[in-house]
Formats: structure tokens, C-alpha cells, sequence
């Protein structure tokens, strides 16, 4: 049964441009009110102002960098000061890093596990209860193709996806009964600021999917009867995962190294 989100309010993070703009732009479509949370405060403002403008929600706005300590404190402290009730959360920000493990920065690396990894456990955990216990609406954690195996020049950002569906999984389970619907949209090359954020070769492939088909992929999995606990947009990466699951390892690392570069 399609969910209905009218007079709900949805947490979305990563909402100043890609995939999260895109699921603010559907969820606003669908009557939910939003949070929209990124770092950057001009790109959250103008989206902020289309949505009020286009579908007659109330979208607000907190410019917050999730990888600093105390994010999910901020963020539900700015929910209690509105009394704003959360319904459901999409917890899609997060980046990558390309390139030789040794070489890559440090502090870049700790930035990317502590947004990627603990930015999802520690809002999930925070919004959880009201979200239960509103018992309408869902939690989608954006993974990625790269959580079905290792994958070398991308090493740190394939392990934060791999924790991301297993969490995912984990919670979905976890929810049963509950009414809260759970999935991890687990996206291929996406037409996104990501691949040029990363400095990946990725960005220049013609057989990237749109952020709209992304999107609809994950919306799709949430409306369905029983909402499966991950799903991968389009035949081809569904292909890809299945094979990342059932082949040996020793064949599929290298097959994801050539992939990746």
C-alpha cells in the first residue's frame, strides 16, 4: 500500500543538490512537510522556497556538517525548540574518497567513516523513537552498489556502504510489526555531484543513471506491500550485486578494481 505522507514530516540530509534534493522534491510531492539538512545554507534556502512555493509544505532548513561531534544533538534540539515531530528519515548524505589507501588524507578519511557510518547510527538512533512511534513512515539509508564487495581505490567508502546495508538489514528486521517501513536504496553510477567530490573516472561514464530514477527506485521499495529490506535501481547493478554476493572473492575484488578505475 503506497505510503501516505500527508501532514508528516520527513528528515532528509544531503538535501542541497543530487539524490537528496530529488527525494525532498518527491516527499514534498507527496504532502510531507521537511527537514532538510546539508552544509550548505544558500543551496537548502532556494530549495526550501521551491517547495513551499510548489507544493504547499513547510520545508525548514539546518546548514549542519554531520561529521562534526554533536550533530545529532543539534539536530534534535532544533526539532524541540519548533516541536516538530519527525515521522520518517532519509539519511543520504555521505561522500567518497578515490585512490591509493596510502596516499589518501587522513583527517579526510576519519571525516568520511564518521559521516558515511556514524552520522547514520547516531541520527537513526536519535529520531527512532518519535518515528516508531508514529508508526506511519519509514527510515531509507542510502547505500551504494559498492556495499556487495570490496572495493580497491575506494576502500574506505565500499566499507562504510557495506555497514550501512547490513544495518539497514539489521533495522529492517528489528521494525517488523512496528508499521515503520525500512530499506537501503543501493544506487549504481548515479548523474550526481559525487563522482567529481570523489575524483573518481566514474564521473565520466556514459551509463550513469539519473538522480529521478534513483529516487523512484527507493519510493517504489517504501510503497510496496512489503517493503524489502535493501533494493538496487536497474536490471544491470541488480546483475552486478547478485554476482558480488554469489562469486568468490578472489574473482570479485578484481573485478571491482577495474570497475572503479
Amino acid at each position: 500500500m503506497p505510503l501516505d505522507l500527508h501532514e508528516t514530516t520527513t528528515v532528509v540530509t544531503g538535501a542541497s543538490s543530487g539524490l537528496g534534493a530529488e527525494f525532498a522534491r518527491v516527499l514534498a510531492a507527496r504532502g510531507s512537510h521537511l527537514l532538510l539538512v546539508a552544509r550548505r545554507a544558500e543551496r537548502l534556502a532556494a530549495l526550501a522556497r521551491e517547495l513551499e512555493d510548489g507544493f504547499g509544505v513547510r520545508a525548514h532548513v539546518l546548514p549542519l556538517d554531520l561529521a562534526d561531534g554533536g550533530a545529532a544533538a543539534a539536530l534534535t534540539s532544533f526539532l524541540e525548540e519548533r516541536s516538530i515531530t519527525v515521522d520518517s528519515l532519509v539519511n543520504n548524505a555521505g561522500f567518497a574518497t578515490s585512490g591509493a589507501f596510502v596516499d589518501a588524507d587522513g583527517d579526510r578519511l576519519d571525516r568520511e567513516v564518521r559521516l558515511n557510518v556514524g552520522a547514520v547510527v547516531s541520527l537513526t538512533h536519535a529520531l527512532l523513537g518519535p518515528i516508531t512511534a508514529s508508526g506511519r513512515g519509514f527510515v531509507l539509508n542510502v547505500s551504494s552498489m559498492a556495499a556487495f564487495q570490496p572495493v580497491p581505490t575506494m576502500a574506505v567508502y565500499g566499507a562504510t556502504k557495506a555497514f550501512v546495508l547490513s544495518f539497514t538489514e539489521a533495522l529492517a528486521h528489528e521494525l517488523r510489526g512496528t508499521g515503520v517501513r525500512v530499506t537501503a536504496l543501493c544506487p549504481g553510477p548515479t548523474r550526481t555531484e559525487f563522482f567529481d567530490v570523489a575524483e573518481s573516472p566514474l564521473a565520466a561514464s556514459a551509463s550513469l543513471q539519473s538522480a529521478p530514477e534513483v529516487v523512484a527506485a527507493g519510493i517504489r521499495a517504501l510503497d510496496a506491500r512489503r517493503t524489502p529490506s535493501s533494493v538496487v535501481p536497474g536490471a544491470l547493478n541488480r546483475f552486478g550485486a547478485g554476482l558480488g554476493r554469489l562469486l568468490p572473492r578472489s574473482l570479485v575484488v578484481p573485478l571491482a578494481a577495474r570497475v572503479a578505475t
